[in-house]
């Protein structure tokens, strides 16, 4: 969707953009590698123009570091908008509300883990049996459940991500990974791994299926996309509810969650909230 001027007053006077007046003209967003990469930023961009055509410019900084640093960024009060691919843990509350922070999740989209292989690979379909056991270290050879052969090679998210949780509890009912799975920092690099390595096995949010080299495998013939797919969740912006939020940072939820926001995550390959 092309804002047109019409439906930028329109944001303006719905999201009160017209009236924003603050000193700094920076939102300060912390977290999730899911979000921040390619989501984010591109929101972000679209935001900015539109208050540039409003008459006000503004800035972005945006650290895609982990669903756990954008916690903690909440409870640290170092930045104003926290993304997270998971829910807050509740060891994480309960140090919120020591410090007096009422950290509320709003939920900003939708995301499938994708399983994705090596484009070579004879695999065609996957049930998440296979997924719990190929990834806790169960099966370790291609030959278990394919005519292939070979020694599989595992990479998953690391520890301070989201992802890392939310696929340990949706995909592995809990297990523990397996010693020899491959720790990395962001869903780009375990797209990239699995491109070089015809042994490779890996999962990513849906703004990263298209990487060449790859293909996703469907999950009991299920699709990603799918509305009944086993492995969806929300993708979330994480606030102070305690703290009133900037005219800036409100406006900016706002907009991700127009039409015109929604419209920018679909095109990042996430499942829009309508």
């Amino acid at each position: 969707m092309k804002p047109n001027t019409q439906s930028l007053f329109l944001l303006a006077l719905f999201f009160g953009i017209h009236s924003v007046c603050t000193a700094n003209n920076t939102i300060v967003i912390k977290g999730s590698d899911t979000l921040g990469a390619k989501m984010v930023p591109q929101l972000a961009e679209a935001f900015k123009a539109n208050m540039k055509k409003l008459g006000q410019n503004i800035a972005f900084e945006i650290a895609a570091e982990g669903s756990s640093t954008g916690v903690a960024s909440i409870i640290d009060a170092t930045s104003e908008i926290g993304m997270s691919s998971r829910e807050p843990k509740a060891k994480e509350i309960a140090k919120a509300q020591s410090k007096g922070v009422d950290m509320k999740a709003i939920t900003v989209a939708k995301d499938g883990l994708a399983i994705v292989v090596h484009e070579s690979s004879p695999l065609e379909s996957i049930s998440l049996e296979e997924i719990e056991m190929i990834f806790s270290g169960d099966i370790t050879d291609w030959s278990a459940i394919t005519l292939q052969s070979g020694q599989i090679s595992a990479y998953t998210r690391n520890t301070s991500s989201g992802t890392y949780a939310v696929f340990q509890k949706m995909g592995m009912s809990s297990r523990d990974y397996g010693a020899d799975t491959q720790k990395m920092a962001g869903n780009e690099q375990i797209a990239a791994e699995v491109a070089k390595n015809p042994n490779g096995i890996g999962y990513v949010g849906l703004a990263y299926i298209n990487t060449p080299g790859i293909k996703v495998i469907p999950i009991d013939g299920v699709s990603p996309k799918a509305s009944d797919y086993p492995l969806a969740r929300p993708l979330y912006y994480l606030i102070d509810n305690n703290k009133e939020l900037s005219d800036l940072a409100n406006s900016f939820i706002g907009f991700s969650m127009s039409p015109e926001g929604q419209e920018i995550i679909s095109g990042v390959y996430f499942l829009p909230l309508y």
